[in-house]
């Protein structure tokens, strides 16, 4: 194992150097590791119970982060385009794995592989270039949640075709017990969603260790609950996360278990890869390279289209249409999903999983450079331009109406006073407090709350920074506030910042560490006063 960990360090590194995925280096070490080269993996419970560990929080964090604002903002954009591309890629993609001699049922799963796009890598890209609050970074966000959903439909499916019997009317009577036992299981749990998990979170949310452990807990035990019930430990999984979605802690709760679910992730694909023959993947590497022509080419074209006939740009349309330009880690858990039910061998998953080493490495860097490679092939693309692009300036309208301007850090006295007299004045303000009660008390006065840290990094990173105009932190600790304006400069932050500082000498360490300004409530309400005075003095 410590070998193991070392190799995926080494490998991992190289692949960040070049600008990859990690999912691509950990499917490469898997490959290393795997009987194919080292033999260091094979096989065994151990990394068989990781890799489901980290498939769960996977889905879990999906089912978390799981923002049906964005969909109802985008409108028809997302849906349309989503399971426009979905059907289109799904229709051509069976007729090309039959045309290349596959069964109908591995053609199937190949054509249903193709269609899915990876969300942990569109957001690190976009965030990494600061677009995820751009209207074709909300379209993608969007379209891809449409997908998120389509696969969790997908599964439901499967999971209750392969627990069927042959027999017509016996599958019939499967199917109707697997849908009732899902249609109870939603209802139990929506009931625990409305009428017990708030009360708890917030209880839970005095101790943030507790509040992640509970947020484990509940994913695995829901997972386990859809495994026992018949349709999948996925499903589970994935119905917890979207269980916590409405409530204000799940920001601070999703950005705690992104390491952990990155770490249980690599042995996920360590496992897969290990699992791969390479002299398998060398057999197929003229199916590899026509699929994966397609999802780099079609997909993106299928987008665009759907978002020409809607009324976008085609620059708006050839930004979105990159980020399903290749397939996504659920492709590669609906393979081995797959191989688990005997729909599909080996070979077919190996296939699945090469197409995915391709599109990932390419598309990233179609993301990376994608405005350079707009403009190199823009004089081809002037048949999706649209002479009346109406739904760009309605999109635009609506992305700066709902993005705040100033993200307030604190909502003891000071912080509110500060939030309500800014929203007196027409500002928008997010207001963000690690403190459950004062989020329980602030929500009801009209406030926009979250529950987070202003020392976690990646909470940090979750927040609309792109636009927000003024960061304001009223934290009474210096140490916070250093923390906050280290992380600020880290993530590339454009706005201004204000912090508070409670003594004058900490004033000159906090501007020389960069905010623009320093707040000290009791020398700044003094002075106040003493202007008062004079005034009505004279």
């Amino acid at each position: 194992m410590a070998l193991l960990l070392l190799l995926a360090v080494t490998v991992g590194a190289l692949g960040v150097h070049l600008r990859q995925p990690l999912i691509v280096s950990f499917i490469a070490v898997g490959i290393l590791a795997g009987p194919s080269a080292l033999g260091w993996v094979n096989a065994n419970d151990q990394i068989d119970l990781l890799a489901k560990l980290g498939i769960t929080l996977l889905l879990f964090v999906v089912g978390l982060k799981l923002d049906l604002h964005i969909i109802r903002t985008m409108g028809p954009v997302a849906l349309a385009t989503g399971l426009g591309q979905v059907a289109f890629t799904s229709i051509i993609g069976y007729f090309i794995a039959v045309a290349l001699g596959m069964s109908p049922i591995t053609a199937l799963y190949v054509a249903v592989a193709l269609t899915f796009s990876s969300t942990i890598i569109i957001v690190k890209l976009l965030s990494d270039k600061r677009e995820v609050d751009t209207l074709h970074g909300r379209i993608a966000l969007g379209f891809l949640i449409v997908q998120d959903l389509v696969v969790v439909l997908t599964m439901i499916g499967l999971n209750a075709l392969a627990s069927a019997s042959i027999d017509g009317a016996s599958m019939g009577l499967e199917v109707l017990e697997i849908s009732l036992k899902g249609i109870l299981f939603l209802v139990v749990v929506g009931v625990a969603t409305r009428y017990v998990l708030p009360g708890l979170l917030h209880s839970l949310s005095r101790s943030q260790e507790l509040l992640v452990l509970f947020g484990i807990a509940w994913a695995v035990a829901l997972a386990a609950l859809g495994d026992i019930l018949g349709f999948s430990k996925e499903v589970g999984a994935f119905i917890a996360g979207v269980s916590l979605a409405s409530t204000p802690y799940r920001d601070a709760l999703g950005a705690r278990l992104v390491s952990l679910r990155d770490f249980l992730l690599l042995f996920f694909f360590l496992d897969l890869g290990a699992r791969l023959n390479l002299g398998l993947l060398g057999a197929q590497m003229v199916e590899s390279l026509v699929f994966s022509l397609f999802v780099l080419i079609g997909n993106p074209l299928i987008v665009m289209v759907i978002m020409g006939a809607l009324g976008y740009r085609k620059r708006t349309g050839f930004l979105a249409g990159l980020t399903v330009a290749q397939i996504s880690e659920f492709s590669l858990i609906l393979a081995a999903l797959g191989l688990n039910l005997g729909h599909i061998d080996t070979a077919t998953v190996g296939l699945i999983t090469l197409v995915g080493i391709i599109t990932i490495s390419v598309s990233t860097y179609m993301i990376l450079y994608s405005h350079p490679l707009y403009e190199w092939l823009a004089p081809w693309l002037k048949i999706f331009e649209r002479r009346q692009p109406y739904r760009e300036n309605k999109h635009d309208e609506t992305i700066t109406d709902n993005i705040p301007q100033t993200i307030l850090f604190g909502l003891g006295r000071y912080g509110t006073g500060i939030a309500q007299a800014l929203r007196e004045r027409g500002y928008r303000v997010l207001s963000v407090d690690y403190n459950p009660e004062l989020v329980r008390v602030r929500d009801p006065i009209g406030l926009s709350v979250l529950y987070g840290d202003a020392e976690d990094p990646e909470f940090i990173a979750s927040l609309p920074l792109v636009r927000t105009q003024w960061i304001v932190s009223t934290a009474r600790d210096h140490h916070v506030s250093l923390v906050l304006i280290h992380t600020l400069k880290n993530l590339g932050y454009a706005g201004r910042i204000a912090v508070t500082a409670h003594h004058l000498d900490e004033v000159a360490g906090l501007e020389q560490a960069g905010a623009d300004l320093v707040l000290v409530p009791f020398s700044d309400a003094a002075r106040e006063a003493a202007d008062r005075l004079i005034e009505h003095t004279t």
